[in-house]
């Protein structure tokens, strides 16, 4: 698993290594997830640098390219096998539009989600991408999927004030979408009212610093843990395995990952 979100910056992201690579000999999808996001941030980060006035950024050949540099760096003689899932979101201000466009990209079954909270409003989603059931596309050691071929690309329009999440699935296979945008806008709400302990005064600074998505992330993470630890709860993922004809009740045991982040205008 690995997540990439820093205060201020235009990227964010969540990587889903697939944990059976563990049970095998130089297995290690923990591996192969943080360094595909790791170079995936270090690739957008240097392209961002580059793009004139009416140039597009795309995510999908700076994954591409980052699939390739953790290929280098898991062959011989440093040889480490692993899968991962792939999907991030890349915020890029229009001129042509003249507004913030966020470009998102999805490789397999973790998903990026933007929420306008003041309407509780989905704006966008990722579809999963299944090779069959519980069986996502994903990038590494034999897996027949690349980035170039397989990854989604798509451009949202977004406002200052929206919420951008990067997920695993650890969240959605245990949260209904409603379920998550009724979490999130609470926490907001909790956070600029300062019933969370903070003066409402600084959220922006929190904001700024990072701490206020911080708490918003915690406290969606805190909701689908309790629904994975309960083996009688009603969850998306019993759902799915009950449509496929499996015989399966309560949550969902997985790896659980959140970034938040929010569009806000830079000041100056």
């Amino acid at each position: 698993m690995a997540v990439f979100g820093k205060p201020g910056e235009h990227f964010v992201g969540t990587n889903d290594g697939v944990g059976a690579w563990s049970t095998r000999p130089k297995g290690h999808a923990g591996l192969w997830s943080r360094l595909i996001l790791h170079f995936w941030a270090l690739e957008a980060a240097k392209a961002t640098l580059h793009l004139e006035n009416d140039d597009e950024p795309n995510p999908v050949a700076y994954l591409q390219r980052a699939y390739e540099l953790t290929k280098e760096a898991t062959t011989s003689p440093n040889e480490w096998q692993g899968t991962t899932t792939a999907c991030a979101a890349m915020l890029h201000y229009s001129t042509i539009l003249e507004k913030p466009v966020l470009f998102v990209t999805n490789l397999g079954d973790s998903q990026i989600l933007v929420i306008r909270p003041r309407d509780q409003q989905v704006v966008f989603k990722t579809i999963e991408q299944w090779h069959w059931f519980d069986c996502p596309r994903q990038l590494g050691t034999n897996s027949p999927d690349t980035p170039i071929a397989n990854a989604s690309l798509d451009r949202v329009v977004i406002e200052e004030e929206d919420i951008v999440l990067a997920m695993s699935d650890g969240v959605i296979d245990n949260l209904w979408e409603h379920e998550v945008v009724q979490n999130v806008t609470d926490s907001i709400r909790t956070l600029e009212s300062g019933e969370n302990g903070n003066d409402p005064r600084s959220a922006h600074d929190q904001d700024e610093s990072g701490r206020g998505m911080t708490f918003v992330a915690r406290e969606l993470v805190k909701a689908a843990k309790v629904i994975a630890q309960d083996p009688f709860a009603e969850s998306p993922f019993m759902e799915r395995a009950v449509d496929e004809g499996l015989a399966m009740e309560g949550g969902k045991l997985d790896d659980i990952s959140v970034v938040v982040a929010r569009c806000k205008r830079r000041k100056g």
